[in-house]
């Protein structure tokens, strides 16, 4: 694609451009890639020495394992970066670039470790048996962890800007009754205010999405925060006129334009 593609988290605290190509998008169902972000992270890799940040007020690098390091909005959440020290090359979230991408997913990592919910392709899969009753849930780092009835039951796909670029692709999401969450760790608990005045939830030292509630009140809990089987199913996409153009919807459920 051509040179000077720029993107840049929610709320403006983060923007960046890329001088030079970038690769075809690869989404990695990993389970960390699945806690972080809330549902499956996809991104692109480009050239270290092509990226340059435009503004970084708020970003912050979180060393998820050995010789990596994941970058988030500290401000708005937003998952944007993977970056390993060695080699000359970094991987970009391809919900945080500016529209059109240009780009088409192109490939699915770590398959095995896609949630119960859902399939990498295609329709997902039969619910887990027996259901569990008690949802574990919690962010990457571990310093945010709660509790909720289980199980999961219905998960909404949202493809909205505002759930691709806090995702780094596409949200998924339980809907329960805030009131039934038994909080166990939130010392780093961060909420950021939508522009449609909605809140969500997500960890300040990690980056992890958590929860979103909306201006009207409804609750909902990111389904990649849940550890282990969730007994849950996705069963519809909202927001379908606002997803990204890198990637198709394939798995054969209903979608909404908007909601």
């Amino acid at each position: 694609m051509g040179r000077g593609h720029k993107g840049g988290c929610l709320c403006g605290g983060v923007s960046f451009v890329v001088e030079g190509p970038l690769d075809d998008v690869i989404a990695c169902h990993c389970s960390q890639c699945r806690r972080w972000s809330g549902h499956v992270w996809a991104g692109s890799f480009a050239p270290k020495a092509g990226f340059r940040l435009l503004w970084d007020t708020t970003l912050c690098w979180y060393r998820s394992s050995p010789g990596v390091e994941r970058g988030f909005c500290s401000d708005c959440g937003a998952s944007l970066f993977w970056r390993p020290e060695a080699g000359a090359e970094m991987s970009i979230a391809a919900g945080a670039l500016n529209a059109p991408t240009g780009l088409r997913l192109a490939e699915h990592w770590h398959r095995a470790d896609a949630g119960d919910y859902y399939s990498p392709e295609g329709p997902p899969p039969a619910p887990s048996a027996p259901p569990p009753a008690k949802l574990s849930c919690a962010c990457l780092c571990g310093a945010c962890r709660f509790d909720m009835p289980g199980p999961a039951g219905p998960i909404t796909a949202c493809h909205c800007h505002q759930c691709r670029v806090l995702s780094g692709h596409y949200s998924a999401s339980i809907d329960t009754d805030e009131s039934r969450l038994t909080w166990h760790r939130r010392a780093t608990l961060r909420e950021f205010e939508t522009p449609g005045k909605g809140r969500r939830g997500f960890c300040s030292a990690c980056g992890s999405g958590l929860w979103f509630r909306s201006a009207a009140g409804e609750f909902s809990v990111e389904a990649g925060c849940v550890t282990g089987a969730t007994g849950g199913r996705l069963v519809e996409h909202i927001f379908v006129a606002s997803k990204g153009d890198y990637y198709d919807i394939d798995d054969g459920l209903p979608q909404a334009g908007r909601w």
